[in-house]
């Protein structure tokens, strides 16, 4: 909880908190990190992590691997503190979030189907060249810049929060900053792509990722740190199936006016299955290129309203 706060402290000159917004027909507070700088919280983590390493005299260039958002984060934190950033991004990854790492200035390299074989070739060019290798989630104060959502959070007085999970940074830090505060956070996968819930019951076999919307999500192995945690901290990994993802996509855009990408809208998927009197899914990331967006809505009829 120390490192959450002193990243909170590093962060408070360079971001702002995000809101919440009540989705009164899901019965859910959504803490909308859509909005965040670069339009994810993934910045949260990248920024602290550079702020930390300026602070203990590390100056190299930073390297990291990501589908996107860790990326964009890593760039916009680069560009802000002057120190040169390389990203490595799978091919296939969505065309918003290449053309916004390229906006703040960062070499982008693709490589690689998956966010996996990035990871392995940006570990190779960090050891060849001498770059800092900069994770998306197993590292110290990644996980505790994400952390700072949780803080957040807090304020609120949530009974329970619900994180989506990919390589559980997010995850991680969130309980980090409310587990002592008897806050239950519960964790959400998608369907076959669930290599954290897997983890936690003790299953750490290589996953093949399925094909989804929730691009972010897609990884493998989780990491050593994050499922440690995870396995300690969380409460519960929900799994969501393909199809209500999409579903709680749709509504969101229609019905709350919230632009979510898949990973975004993971939480709020899982919603359902969670129990609490003062709900709270954290809105991820609004990523999501505009020709996916629109196919979505043109070919999914989103349901009546109902009550909460």
């Amino acid at each position: 909880m120390a490192d959450v706060l002193a990243a909170q402290a590093r962060l408070r000159k360079y971001l702002s908190p995000t809101p919440l917004h009540y989705a009164e027909r899901f019965g859910v507070w959504l803490k909308l990190e859509n909005l965040q700088r670069t339009g994810s919280y993934k910045v949260r983590g990248a920024l602290n992590a550079l702020l930390a390493g300026l602070e203990r005299g590390d100056e190299r260039p930073v390297i990291c691997a990501s589908a996107g958002n860790h990326a964009q984060g890593v760039a916009w934190s680069a560009y802000r503190l002057g120190v040169q950033a390389i990203t490595v991004m799978p091919y296939g990854a969505p065309r918003t979030k290449i053309a916004g790492v390229a906006h703040w200035g960062a070499t982008v390299r693709q490589h690689g189907s998956s966010y996996d074989e990035a990871f392995a070739f940006a570990r190779e060019l960090a050891d060849q060249n001498g770059y800092r290798f900069l994770s998306a989630f197993d590292d110290p104060d990644v996980i505790a810049g994400q952390g700072t959502v949780g803080i957040e959070l807090a304020a609120h007085a949530p009974d329970v929060v619900i994180v989506p999970i990919g390589g559980g940074g997010l995850a991680s830090g969130v309980a980090l900053a409310l587990k002592s505060q008897g806050v239950r956070v519960v964790g959400a996968q998608v369907e076959g792509v669930d290599s954290m819930a897997r983890a936690v019951r003790g299953d750490l076999r290589e996953i093949t990722p399925v094909a989804t919307l929730a691009d972010g999500v897609k990884v493998k192995v989780p990491g050593f740190l994050t499922r440690r945690l995870c396995s300690s901290l969380l409460d519960d990994v929900v799994i969501v199936r393909e199809a209500e993802l999409r579903e709680t996509l749709v509504r969101l855009a229609l019905e709350e006016h919230v632009i979510a990408e898949g990973a975004g809208a993971l939480a709020l998927a899982a919603g359902r299955r969670v129990s609490g009197k003062r709900k709270c899914a954290v809105v991820s990331g609004g990523n999501i290129d505009a020709t996916v967006l629109a196919t979505l809505l043109s070919e999914v009829r989103p349901r009546p309203p109902r009550k909460p």
